[in-house]
């Protein structure tokens, strides 16, 4: 399934970034064998569907409660299986609208009870999960490129006794899954041989064919062709970017001379009649009203009688080259991006299709060599296009026939045309159908990205002209020169680098040119030769033409990073800091950073670190030692995305080096020196050894550089360090506080702002910083920075403000400033971080009645009471926190908390949870809401004493201080100090005040005694040894714990006494 959904599904991006599957007739397919396979699953393999997925596949389901019957309990919204995992997990669980499924039997119903609505729920599912079998079995099992050993690690696996069951039923259902895949593949394979897919560009030549036949003259066949929208984005679409993620590329307003006007949809599927799109800005009329047809002369044949028996008559005769003899399928999606529109192209060509359409011409017209225009074709200026391709072609073909020869490499070509389909096609470029993301490549020069093991560079789409008459002059001169390199001597081969040199290699059509004739061969090959020119002129072309993803991904099939390796072991140092920097580039996805590794290329890289870098006065010698360890470290940084190489980079005593190197005066040697430290300080490990090697101080010293990038990378690496308070006190100690601050003022470079905040935030969290931080003036420009920021900014700076509002002058600085509305706004917002930082900012903010004023004003409270809702438990109890303060300072909180609908019954519910922050937090609500009498009543309906009682087994001090708090205030209403006697709450309380943690001995002395108002408490209290504990707590200074030892005493010596009298009298 996932190589199907890899290979052959059609994927398009909106400008954020989801991933979404095409609304096409080749993805209608798939969905449907997808959902046949499911829907039947269960009865045919019941032992393979009864296996418990790796992870839960989740998604949004229209599914609602009401659909589920039998084998679900059900209640409101929420539906859980009876059917659980070894850990007592429902194998299914409903909180509408998310779902998460964890075996096939569940998926399998689900499929059932969806419907007419299955093939939506199998869209979804796919769509959340592109990668499903890495849920169902588990990261090893991943689809990759290349040979896939998976199922032999399996097979190794299955001969082990202790998992043989296991591992067996794993076994069938990874068997299952690609034979699914074979079928998928098979008959997608076969859907596309029939379509044929339009691209802007041949949208755009038939519409400026169209208008040639229009006009007021007698022999005209239309009266107007027109587009809706005279913008045209970068990709050739005229669609708007929400219509391009359908594959929507253009919508025209056609006058036949017979009917009424045509409102035309031009997609990549084909065209068709919509509801009438007029003009740019209508959002109804997009629906589709008629048949699809091919291309807009079918349509309009279709259509219009007098278009139809007019345009095939000799004035307006078109000599029409089928489209099989260029292009079989040629696919331009239509995404939008952040900079703006990215095409992709795929063109898949065989030879036996591009040949019979040829074969068929010859048959009917035995005459004629080619199809010649008629005069009156040419009269119009519309000579045959493909008359000069079909030239170029041949001598191109001729070029190319004699440089394949001989090569059995997989990237040769016999042509240019079916280079492309081979390169396409190959298990490698798989990745290449994905859309580039901001991250993927477009700074890859740069070195600048962020990434981690788990991520793979993201392939930038290959766009290739439409004919070979597209192509410049350099694309013929390079491949002439690399049959110069084929075939020539040394002298010759030399010449040859040089020339080729000259060209910009930058530019992509150079770089696809070299790759497309099989000049990486030759140039990979070169660096084992014993000539040293030769080396230094090929590695200085690769590293200009790696920059290129598609390249990258080639020099690393071909074998090129394990001669680059070996390379670093050269005694000439240009050729280690060409093989070092191309390295660099090349490694800028997890397998080529795996490759460099397993090799032992990062202990080499290492190597290359140790030079002296600050000394005053350099030798040339030291110079170019200089220069080499620069090129490693940038070949560190790029290979530190990686988790098992920073360990890598640490056995091989990188850090020292890298500390060494920071203090060199150079920013070209620094940032890659920085960049690197700031990816490995992700582990404890290396946060650990900045400290100790010195390295804050000079991470706070190129704070105060002018290179934007440099302070960028040493802001990360604080904030990633600042974790520890030992790192936020050296921060403080070397004054690295205020150059933070300043840095705030870089508000246009959000890539800055986002480390520097990051580092502010994590230094916060000491209030010996904050006081800095106070007299800097810090949180009035934090305070501005809280609308028109990106998300990883603001998710800094409320996490900054959260920190410094634990201080009461602080939090009036916040409210002067005008920053708690727009703290109250980001309530409404879906980022969890960002979340879970703006809950602790106001509820710290609500301590102060002034602050709590505004709150309410601004319906804060029911914001942060419908958090509560939130399926992630980090937001749950950051809300619950922040509900405190909220209630406790509300004028009428009481009233406050009866007018949310629901509210009372959701808060008790939430102590069904599991997570042990969210039970202390919610206790802690719980105590708050109990001191009003009425929600005292109404949370004891809703079953609050048993759900409290329930966890007073629990050895988490926190939860056991606000647990007793809870059970003081509610056993103020009705009979609840029996109920919780009876339901075993009092004995595990006991026990409360064996605990260390004296803030749980005032709350547990303080329930104890409320409980005490009850005989039979008191009678299991004495059984349990309480009045010792509590004789000690009676010497305690606590006053309140006093009191409440003495009270609790107190009534159980009463009731030995009345006991005493009843029984002598």
């Amino acid at each position: 399934m996932g190589v199907a959904l890899t290979r052959a599904a059609q994927w398009t991006t909106a400008s954020s970034g989801a991933g979404k599957l095409e609304i096409t007739p080749l993805n209608e397919s798939l969905l449907k064998d997808i959902l046949r396979f499911v829907e039947h699953f269960g009865s045919r393999h019941p032992q393979e569907a009864s296996l418990v997925f790796k992870e839960p596949l989740r998604w949004e389901t229209s599914l609602q409660a009401s659909a589920f019957q039998t084998g679900y309990d059900i209640s409101a919204s929420a539906v859980k299986s009876l059917e659980t995992d070894s850990d007592g997990h429902p194998l299914l669980q409903l909180s509408f609208p998310s779902i998460s499924v964890l075996s096939f039997g569940q998926l399998s119903q689900v499929a059932q009870l969806a419907k007419d609505k299955a093939l939506r729920e199998v869209r979804a599912c796919l769509e959340a999960n592109r990668d499903p079998v890495v849920k169902i079995l588990g990261p090893s099992f991943a689809t990759v490129e290349g040979e896939d050993t998976s199922v032999l690690r399996l097979l190794d696996r299955v001969k082990e006794d202790s998992v043989s069951k296991e591992a067996e039923a794993q076994m069938k259902l990874l068997l299952l899954l690609q034979q699914l895949d074979t079928q998928l593949l098979s008959n997608s394979l076969k859907q596309i041989s029939r379509e044929v897919r339009l691209s802007p560009a041949a949208v755009k030549d038939s519409v400026e064919l169209l208008k040639r036949f229009c006009g007021e003259r007698e022999k005209r066949v239309l009266k107007s062709v027109e587009y809706t929208s005279g913008y045209e984005f970068p990709n050739g679409c005229r669609a708007p970017p929400w219509r391009q993620v359908h594959g929507e590329i253009s919508y025209l307003v056609i006058e036949p001379c017979d009917t009424a006007p045509l409102y035309v949809t031009c997609s990549t599927a084909g065209v068709f009649l919509n509801g009438g799109i007029k003009q740019e800005g209508e959002e109804h009329g997009y629906e589709r009203k008629s048949e699809v047809y091919k291309d807009l002369v079918t349509l309009l044949k279709g259509e219009s009688p007098h278009f139809a028996e007019n345009i095939n008559k000799q004035d307006f005769a078109v000599q029409e080259e089928p489209l099989s003899s260029e292009k079989v399928v040629h696919v331009e999606s239509v995404d939008a991006e952040e900079q703006g529109q990215t095409q992709r192209s795929y063109e898949l060509q065989e030879k036996n299709v591009r040949e019979k359409p040829r074969q068929q011409r010859a048959q009917n017209k035995p005459g004629r060599q080619k199809l010649e225009p008629s005069l009156k074709w040419k009269n119009l200026g519309l000579a045959d296009p493909y008359e000069d391709a079909e030239e170029r072609k041949s001598k191109k073909q001729g070029v190319n026939g004699r440089l394949a020869e001989g090569q059995d490499k997989p990237l040769r070509s016999e042509s240019r045309k079916k280079a492309d389909f081979s390169l396409s096609s190959l298990p490698e470029r798989q990745s290449s159908q994905k859309t580039k993301t901001p991250g993927g490549g477009t700074r890859a020069e740069n070195f600048s990205e962020s990434s981690s093991e788990s991520e793979e560079e993201e392939e930038q789409l290959e766009h290739r002209p439409e004919s070979n008459t597209d192509l410049p002059s350099e694309y013929w001169q390079i491949q002439k020169l690399v049959k110069y390199l084929k075939g020539g001597n040394q002298p010759a081969t030399v010449i040859a680098l040089c020339s080729m040199r000259d060209f910009n290699l930058g530019q992509e059509t150079c770089q696809l040119a070299i790759r497309d004739v099989g000049g990486l061969e030759v140039l990979i090959n070169l660096l084992d030769t014993e000539e040293i020119k030769c080396k230094i002129g090929s590695l200085k072309i690769l590293k200009e033409i790696s920059r290129n993803s598609q390249i990258r991904r080639a020099i690393a099939d071909l074998g090129g990073l394990q001669t680059m390796v070996t390379i670093l072991d050269s005694p000439d140092k240009e050729l280690k800091c060409l093989a070092a920097e191309t390295i660099a580039h090349v490694a800028k996805f997890r397998r080529a950073r795996r490759t460099v590794r397993q090799h032992g290329g990062i202990k080499r890289l290492v190597e290359l670190l140790d030079c002296v870098p600050d000394s005053a006065a350099l030798t040339e010698e030291q110079e170019r030692d200089v220069e080499v360890a620069r090129c490693g470290a940038l070949a560190l940084w790029s290979c530190s995305k990686s988790t098992r190489n920073k360990e890598a980079i640490r056995r091989a005593g990188g850090i020292p080096l890298l500390a060494r190197l920071l203090k060199s005066p150079h920013e070209n040697m620094l940032i890659p020196v920085v960049g690197t430290l700031q990816e490995c300080a992700s582990e404890s490990s290396y946060r650990m050894a900045i400290q100790t090697e010195g390295m804050i101080e000079d991470l706070v010293k190129n704070l105060s550089c002018d290179n934007h990038e440099l302070q960028m990378h040493c802001a990360s690496a604080i904030f990633k360090c600042a974790e520890d308070k030992t790192t936020r006190d050296l921060v403080r100690q070397y004054e690295g506080l205020q150059p933070l601050v300043a840095l705030l003022k870089e508000s246009d470079n959000k890539q800055l702002l986002a480390a520097t905040t990051g580092a502010i935030w994590k230094c916060s969290i000491s209030m010996e910083n904050v006081v800095k931080f106070q007299e800097y003036k810090a949180l009035e420009t934090l305070v501005a920075l809280l609308t028109d920021q990106p998300e990883e900014v603001l998710v800094n700076v409320v996490g900054a403000l959260g920190e410094c509002a634990q201080k009461p002058d602080n939090r009036a600085i916040i409210r002067k400033c005008g920053g708690i509305p727009p703290l109250v706004n980001l309530l409404t917002g879906t980022n969890q971080a960002l979340l879970v930082n703006v809950t602790k900012a106001v509820g710290a903010c609500a301590t102060e009645t002034e602050n709590m004023a505004i709150i309410d004003r601004l319906d804060g409270v029911r914001l942060l009471w419908s958090l509560l809702k939130n399926p992630n438990p980090d937001v749950q109890a950051s809300a619950a926190w922040a509900v405190c303060p909220c209630i406790e300072n509300a004028k009428d909180a009481g009233e406050m908390v009866r007018s949310f609908v629901g509210g009372l019954e959701l808060i008790v519910n939430l102590l069904k949870s599991t997570n042990k922050e969210v039970l202390a937090s919610v206790c802690a609500a719980i105590a708050k809401i109990a001191k009003d009498e009425e929600n005292l009543a109404v949370i004891t309906d809703h079953g609050v004493v048993p759900m409290l009682a329930k966890l007073t087994n629990t050895t988490d001090d926190r939860l056991r201080r606000h647990l007793a708090e809870a059970i003081a205030r509610c056993c103020m209403w009705g009979s609840n100090r029996e109920a919780f006697g009876e339901a075993g709450a009092v004995a595990p309380l006991v026990r409360y005040l064996k605990s260390k943690d004296a803030s749980v001995h005032q709350a547990t002395a303080q329930a104890l005694f409320q409980l005490s108002k009850d005989p039979n408490n008191c009678i299991t209290m004495h059984e349990h040894g309480v009045v010792k504990l509590l004789l000690t707590m009676m010497g305690s200074s606590d006053e309140v714990l006093q009191e409440a030892a003495a009270g609790c005493v107190a009534s159980i010596r009463r009731l030995a006494l009345a006991n005493e009298k009843a029984r002598y009298g």
